[in-house]
């Protein structure tokens, strides 16, 4: 089979299209042909050496496509159904068929196009686990950076569902407007130096009662700016700016705010509450509650091409792969 993958970290361009055999599943595995393969931020990470994985290594992580076979101790009845599932470690997915857990494999329900489950079933799981480790409360305003990417514009409309009031903040024209589409009540544009305040503007003066960020740099410590004081819970969950959030503790205590890495917390939930997740997003997305935008496909060869235009944050949306 053709996978894309990486013999050295460095810029998109290690990405490497090449044959290797075919993977077999293990114990508690699915075999996918994969149709689909997910493009998320953190593959960028990885591929830049940000977070060392052993190499060669084949990145993605979510997957659709057909199972073809299964391995010992999974449902011998997911051959030949279409699905979305998450690849075991070490077996990513851009690739022609991929290894994956069968506990985090869902059949893709009918009438939902594969490009919109691979788009929600992940990502709108970790929305809805960072919207339930920050504890939103319906009525409260809910600051979301960037807005415009894959899971950005699920938290938006996650958000809104649950009954707060959505202030999001992207970058340029075009992501602004994608999120004001994806529901946010108010919007603004990282490109304004003073937008921090017109988060307080929009927020009646107080800032937002709850921060999720993805960006980190300094772009995370004016979200941190834009918080209430008193009360401010602020949910640090990335750092595509490619730093971390600085945190000035003790401007933290003075101001009564808490910051937390609610990430973690998803990650930490047990098998059965991330399954849960994955579940209410997809029947979310099937009744046309959730809707995943996908800003373009890529063919599985020109995976570096995908990564350029991400790391370069042209996307509005999510990138899949078609092998």
């Amino acid at each position: 089979m053709h996978v894309s993958r990486i013999h050295q970290f460095g810029p998109p361009e290690v990405l490497r299209y090449e044959q290797v055999d075919d993977p077999v599943p293990g114990s508690g595995e699915v075999l996918v042909a994969v149709e689909r393969a997910g493009v998320s931020y953190g593959d960028v990470i990885v591929r830049a050496g940000s977070y060392p994985v052993e190499l060669p290594y084949v990145p993605g992580v979510e997957v659709g496509g057909r199972v073809v076979a299964v391995g010992d101790g999974a449902d011998a009845t997911l051959v030949g159904r279409q699905v979305v599932a998450c690849t075991t470690r070490n077996a990513g997915g851009y690739a022609e068929l991929a290894r994956a857990k069968a506990a985090y494999t869902f059949p893709v329900p009918d009438g939902l196009g594969l490009e919109v489950a691979i788009g929600v079933f992940q990502a709108g799981a970790v929305a809805l686990g960072l919207l339930t480790a920050m504890q939103v409360r319906p009525g409260e305003t809910v600051l979301v950076t960037a807005a415009a990417g894959r899971i950005g514009l699920l938290l938006v409309q996650l958000a809104q569902a649950a009954g707060a009031t959505v202030v999001a903040a992207a970058g340029g024209t075009a992501k602004v407007a994608a999120a004001r589409e994806a529901g946010a009540k108010h919007a603004v544009d990282y490109a304004t130096a003073d937008w921090p305040n017109q988060v307080r503007e929009a927020t009646g003066g107080r800032g937002a009662d709850v921060v999720l960020d993805a960006i980190g740099g300094t772009l995370g410590a004016q979200a941190i700016e834009a918080a209430a004081r008193p009360g401010g819970r602020i949910g640090i969950y990335g750092f595509a700016s490619g730093d971390w959030t600085p945190l000035d503790t003790a401007a933290i205590v003075r101001s009564g705010q808490a910051v937390s890495g609610p990430l973690s917390l998803v990650f930490a939930k047990s098998d059965a509450e991330q399954r849960a997740d994955a579940e209410q997003a997809l029947a979310a997305a099937t009744r046309g509650e959730l809707t995943p935008r996908l800003h373009a496909e890529y063919p599985l060869a020109d995976a570096a091409a995908a990564h350029t235009e991400l790391a370069d944050r042209r996307t509005i949306g999510g990138i899949q792969l078609l092998p």
